[in-house]
């Protein structure tokens, strides 16, 4: 009925079995690319800005990890997997625009695509929260899908 892997063939939705599939490294990295203005980066002392609700960058970085940890609750078809690191990092482009990176990597029989791209996410999220009281002119411009290694296939965008 569908070439879609999460419906059945009576078009149910289903969650892929991967029970056959065989163990691998496993790796994606999501990016973000955000506006934030100079408004807000002209703020920052040595790639960070300290608010009344804290250090941002450190935080929408944990946020990003925790997002990664939490990811097949907030996505019905996601597995929950044993996620061996997170790393989330965040640049400053220019005096206006940032950038969010998400790697995620497992041993696994699945991906790990909506676990970086949930990071990146959550970590954008966290800094609009964390800015919003300077300006609401943020914006998350671009989630990206960056590069998939392990599994069936191997992926890298432009």
């Amino acid at each position: 009925m569908s070439n879609f892997t999460h419906i059945d063939k009576n078009g149910n939705p289903k969650m892929v079995d991967v029970s056959v599939k065989k163990t691998t490294k496993r790796t994606a990295i999501a990016k973000a690319s955000m506006f934030l203005g100079e408004e807000i980066i002209s703020n920052f002392s040595e790639n960070e800005l300290y608010t009344k609700k804290g250090p941002v960058f450190q935080t929408a970085i944990i946020a990003g990890i925790q997002a990664v940890k939490k990811t097949s609750s907030l996505i019905p078809m996601c597995h929950p997997l044993l996620i061996n690191g997170v790393n989330v990092q965040i640049e400053v482009v220019d005096s206006e625009n940032i950038n969010v990176f998400c790697k995620v990597t497992i041993e696994g029989k699945t991906g790990v695509e909506m676990e970086a791209l949930t990071g990146v996410n959550i970590a954008c999220l966290t800094i609009y929260d964390m800015c919003k009281s300077r300006s609401q002119k943020m914006i998350i411009k671009e989630i990206k899908l960056v590069e998939k290694t392990g599994g069936k296939s191997d992926f890298k965008s432009n």
